[in-house]
């Protein structure tokens, strides 16, 4: 049988790591992690799967909400600030990160990863709640760069702040990356990736 693809997603995945259309969950791991920071005062967003989540009224505001649930767990950024995760759903999470206890920013996993780079940091939401960042390791693309594990992303320029990335193991595609207007990211067992709308990819391992 063919191996399957989901053509509209960020996430395409072929090969040994499978996507399912159903589900619109990777077929390769079982259920089980984009970060934004604010400088001076500026408030980011992030657009992930289709979804543009508005920032908190005022990022310097208090982060007080009446009725909201708790987190389900939290986890420090490379960069200090705090992910908080929400699960919202089967297999959908949202995260806010914040700093100084204000909302900077707010991200949401439906069903696959999410990823952005965040001013050279790099985090990836699972869709099963899991965060991971790191600083630094990009490469610009279009061209083919090594990544942590060994794997090769080849990184190509669709169309303006468009951009698609293939992981190579030994000749063979195991993976596809597609960053239209909006970052992506992606956990493949421990390698985290992130491909931004512009054309850099960063991958961390662990």
């Amino acid at each position: 049988m063919a191996p399957a693809q989901e053509e509209t997603g960020d996430l395409r995945l072929t090969s040994l790591w499978l996507f399912t259309e159903e589900t619109r969950m990777p077929t390769w791991k079982t259920p089980r992690r984009a970060a934004l920071r604010a400088l001076a005062g500026t408030v980011l967003t992030a657009a992930v799967a289709g979804t543009l989540l508005a920032p908190a009224a005022s990022a310097v505001a208090s982060r007080a909400r009446t009725g909201t649930p708790a987190p389900v767990h939290t986890e420090k950024l490379v960069d200090g600030s705090t992910a908080e995760i929400y699960k919202l759903g089967a297999h959908h999470y949202r995260m806010e990160i914040i700093d100084r206890d204000a909302v900077y920013a707010r991200l949401e996993a439906n069903q696959r990863d999410a990823g952005v780079d965040a001013n050279d940091m790099f985090v990836v939401l699972t869709f099963d709640g899991q965060v991971h960042s790191w600083i630094g390791g990009g490469h610009r693309g279009p061209g083919g760069f090594r990544l942590p594990d060994d794997s090769t992303a080849k990184v190509t320029k669709v169309g303006p702040h468009h951009y698609r990335a293939r992981i190579m193991d030994r000749g063979h595609v195991v993976a596809r990356l597609e960053a239209n207007q909006r970052d992506a990211g992606m956990d493949g067992n421990g390698l985290f990736v992130v491909l931004t709308f512009d054309g850099e990819i960063s991958a961390s391992l662990t």
